[in-house]
């Protein structure tokens, strides 16, 4: 999808990866000037490659997301990202997350063994790196951690700690436990994260109120504001597509 100077595609996984990764996603900026977004949070992680008009080569590994944050896409620059769900962190890249809270870091130029030469065309990048991604998973699983992550998505974050805790015969304790030490938030936390997401479909729709087992129109609007930092109806309206992730749902 283009709209004015701004470009961006997003492209699902494929059957195999569906467990680590959430989106493949690219942003070119074509006009001579930076965009000026705010970032949202989404409930995953990125890793980030970008290229600058002065072929500048950049991988970032970008941590979770707790509050929106500004930020600017240069002119003339290409992003191509891989959106990761959390059972990545362990069992795919063994890269700590923990620490990087609403933060990135630069990850080495040749990770994934990406190089700024596969910027040059999305779908070339999709392929190479879903292969690549592909050779990395590792079958020894933790059932419950699978299914915990399953019952999380499937319910878009609406389920307490104690029923997800019944549901995967797992401690609640236990599971903040591995949350916190492995993500940097608990697991309600990022329950209201990625509710939050999930209304967001509902919201770029125009309807202003609560689905998601919010408590009530204030619970929502409140909630809403905190990961957004305006009202529903401000960030259904996207002025200038600032809030990029609402203006890439479709």
């Amino acid at each position: 999808m283009q709209r004015n100077e701004i470009e961006w595609k997003t492209l699902k996984p494929t059957n195999d990866l569906h467990d680590f990764v959430e989106s493949f996603w690219m942003i070119e900026n074509h006009s001579d000037k930076g965009h000026q977004i705010i970032i949202l949070p989404d409930g995953r992680f990125d890793i980030i490659f970008s290229l600058t008009e002065n072929k500048i080569f950049k991988v970032t590994l970008k941590g979770l997301d707790t509050e929106p944050k500004q930020t600017n896409i240069p002119a003339n620059t290409t992003l191509f990202a891989i959106s990761f769900k959390l059972l990545a962190v362990e069992y795919l890249l063994r890269e700590k997350v923990k620490d990087l809270l609403n933060e990135g870091i630069p990850l080495p130029k040749e990770f994934l063994g990406i190089s700024q030469n596969e910027l040059n065309d999305f779908n070339s990048f999709y392929e190479i790196a879903s292969t690549k991604i592909a050779a990395l998973i590792k079958l020894d699983i933790d059932t419950r951690k699978r299914e915990l992550f399953n019952y999380i998505y499937s319910s878009n974050g609406t389920l307490t700690v104690k029923e997800l805790s019944e549901k995967v015969y797992w401690s609640s304790r236990q599971i903040n436990r591995y949350f916190n030490k492995t993500f940097g938030i608990s697991l309600q936390a990022y329950c209201k994260i990625f509710r939050f997401k999930s209304s967001l479909n509902h919201i770029k729709k125009g309807k202003l109120f609560p689905e998601l087992n919010f408590a009530d129109q204030t619970h929502f609007i409140k909630e809403v504001k905190k990961m957004s930092g305006v009202t529903p109806k401000e960030l259904s309206k996207n002025e200038n597509d600032r809030f990029i992730l609402l203006s890439t749902l479709t």
